[in-house]
């Protein structure tokens, strides 16, 4: 009887084994069926020193690691980031630095943050992470009516500027309604706050630097699909970028193209398509920043090409990219060639069979650009 369920144990473990093991088989698959672009690996800037080979997350840790370093103040805490947190971030650090200052909280994103305003008042620089950004919701109140408007309410007495919350967002191939949104143009309608979305490694490392030590409190959104797939040599020591400053990826004459963190890669494709199959030359430009956000260099583009494609994943409505499309309209109204066109995610749930239909992909974008250019 005994040797029995003995067998029967060690069957059921084997199938166990076996269908964790197809599972894992089949989220990697995903992942790489559903990256619906190429990541274009970039180089860093001579004048910040030597680089060492990172991927997204690898980068994130070492900014973290590079701020708790040179700041005493400095705590990193939110759920399982003593345990190195589920995209594996701030693997490591709670050893390095002691379990006052990298540690978990309990499962309570408005706790998490109210927790960060409190010490960042107190004077310490607070680190926050929220697991996903889709769940980031709970905490809403507390990021609105105490974290962003803590200074003017005070009459600049008190402040919680040194408070910087970290969260995983974006579509990553399996994370269906819960894991998959793109949540940024809630908080852009928030006096107070700086919202920050990077495309690759050395863009997260440098602007979450710059984040942590702004004076204001930040929102850091990490796409999470890049956490892998994106690898570039990152420079080992500390620097920063600048806030505020979109940046001019791909100069041209014919079109603008503009987009923040994984839809640069997906755009950075639809440029070269269109070179090549319609000779069509786009201007790509990476906003970065989502608040406060560079007009100026959008504005300036626009005047030059005439036309502007704006793509993000999240849904239409609302998102940012309407936000853009209605600034240079006003701006640059006498320049424009064409409507302003937005290539975003629909008005419906996250969709998990059919994410590749729901973004913004290349083709989707080449189509508005063929739409653009004849009209």
């Amino acid at each position: 009887m005994a040797s029995c369920i003995l067998k029967r144990l060690s069957s059921s473990k084997k199938q166990l084994c076996l269908l964790l093991r197809l599972e894992t088989t089949a989220k990697n698959l995903a992942a790489t069926r559903h990256l619906s672009f190429t990541y274009q690996p970039e180089t860093a800037s001579a004048a910040h020193g030597e680089t060492t080979r990172m991927n997204f997350f690898q980068s994130i840790t070492s900014a973290l690691d590079t701020v708790l370093e040179t700041d005493s103040t400095s705590v990193l805490f939110g759920e399982d980031v003593a345990f190195g947190g589920v995209f594996r971030c701030t693997v490591g650090l709670k050893d390095k630095y002691g379990k006052d200052r990298v540690f978990n909280t309990p499962l309570s994103e408005q706790g998490i943050v109210s927790f960060g305003i409190g010490i960042a008042a107190a004077g310490a620089t607070a680190v926050a992470e929220i697991q996903f950004a889709d769940y980031i919701f709970p905490a809403f109140d507390q990021i609105h009516n105490e974290a962003a408007y803590f200074r003017y309410r005070s009459g600049n007495q008190f402040d919680c500027g040194a408070l910087t919350i970290r969260t995983p967002s974006g579509a990553v191939g399996h994370g269906a309604l819960y894991h998959s949104q793109s949540p940024e143009a809630y908080f852009a309608h928030i006096p107070g706050l700086k919202v920050v979305i990077p495309r690759g490694p050395i863009q997260a490392k440098g602007l979450l630097l710059s984040c942590i030590r702004d004076k204001n409190p930040c929102i850091f959104f990490e796409p999470k699909i890049l956490y892998r797939s994106a690898v570039e040599d990152v420079p080992s020591g500390d620097y920063m970028l600048p806030l505020s400053e979109a940046e001019v990826l791909v100069e041209g004459s014919d079109m603008t193209l503009v987009g923040w963190g994984t839809q640069v890669h997906v755009l950075r494709e639809v440029a070269l398509m269109a070179q090549e199959k319609l000779n069509i030359s786009c201007e790509l430009i990476d906003l970065r920043t989502i608040l406060p956000w560079d007009v100026d260099t959008i504005a300036k583009s626009v005047v030059k090409t005439g036309r502007l494609l704006i793509a993000h994943e999240a849904p239409i409505t609302g998102g940012f990219a309407a936000e853009i499309a209605s600034t240079i309209q006003s701006e640059c109204f006498l320049n424009l060639e064409a409507p302003i066109l937005r290539v975003c995610g629909y008005d419906i749930p996250f969709p998990h069979v059919f994410e590749p239909f729901y973004l913004p992909d290349k083709w989707r974008c080449f189509e508005a650009v063929k739409k653009l250019s004849s009209y």
